[in-house]
């Protein structure tokens, strides 16, 4: 068996951001998604220190990858956002549909 079909976990993908004064936050990266209508690639972050927190801390960004640099962009179009929250629930809802089932 391969540790996919044994449910064991994978080491947490973390990526730092700076706050507004330079410092670096650690964050977990919780989901990496596409949407189908765009070539747009969304990740949803939660802080680390709040990660083994129940929290409803959540931060969505837009992302692009260029070689081993990651670029990161706020989503401040309402539109835009519902269609990235809309897609986050919905996978959220496989997800917690599927562990029910195992």
């Amino acid at each position: 068996m391969t540790n996919e079909q044994i449910g064991m976990e994978e080491e947490p993908e973390i990526i730092y951001i700076p706050d507004d004064e330079g410092n670096e936050e650690e964050f977990e990266v919780i989901m990496k998604f596409e949407v189908d209508d765009s070539d747009a690639k969304y990740m949803m972050v939660v802080p680390v220190e709040a990660a083994d927190e129940e929290t409803d801390e959540v931060y969505a960004f837009r992302y692009e990858e260029d070689g081993d640099d990651l670029k990161l962009y706020m989503i401040e179009d309402d539109e835009e956002w519902s269609i990235v929250e809309e897609t986050f629930n919905t996978l959220v809802e496989q997800l917690d549909g599927s562990q029910d089932n195992d």
